[in-house]
């Protein structure tokens, strides 16, 4: 598999990292996250080269990530906003950063909390089924073929993993 083509790819996840698979685009997603909206202001938080991220703020916004909206007439400027789609990449940066929190962090702990709004507690991203709602791990969960999967084969190992009880 070719990285150019993964967005051919019969695999959500080959398809997803297509669009945020390097380092720079999840960067700039979590400054999105933070209300960072304008070119100059990326530029300055991030330390990153104007053409690398131009040409990431390009491909967000060509996949529907990201929107341009302008907020200045004369000169025309713009900045950049989470769409829908965009925004329903937080639990997978929630998810990350948790992990980065876990595995990454210095003895000092986590660099930044993130706090519930509603409860104001200090939250953390929580996998749960969609249907019973139990918390989910990866030896709790099987996998099959689905729809989409085009003629995809799973590893023999998956295969044996047997169906799920009822």
């Amino acid at each position: 598999m070719r990285w150019e083509e993964l967005d051919r790819e019969p695999c959500s996840l080959a398809r997803s990292l297509s669009i945020v698979g390097d380092r720079w685009t999840f960067l700039v997603l979590r400054e999105c996250f933070l209300r960072v909206r304008r070119f100059e202001e990326f530029e300055q938080r991030l330390g990153i080269a104007r053409h690398v991220l131009a040409d990431r703020l390009k491909k967000l916004t060509e996949a529907g990530v990201l929107q341009k909206l302008p907020y200045q007439e004369r000169p025309r400027r713009e900045e950049y906003r989470l769409t829908d789609k965009g925004l329903d990449l937080y639990p997978v940066m929630l998810s990350l950063l948790d992990w980065g929190d876990k595995w990454m962090a210095g003895p000092e702990g986590p660099p930044v909390l993130r706090r519930h709004k509603t409860c104001g507690h200090v939250a953390h991203a929580v996998p749960a089924c969609s249907e019973c709602g139990e918390a989910l791990s990866a030896r709790d969960m099987t996998v099959e073929l689905g729809p989409g999967a085009k003629g995809a084969e799973l590893p023999p190992a998956a295969k044996a993993e047997g169906k799920p009880s009822k």
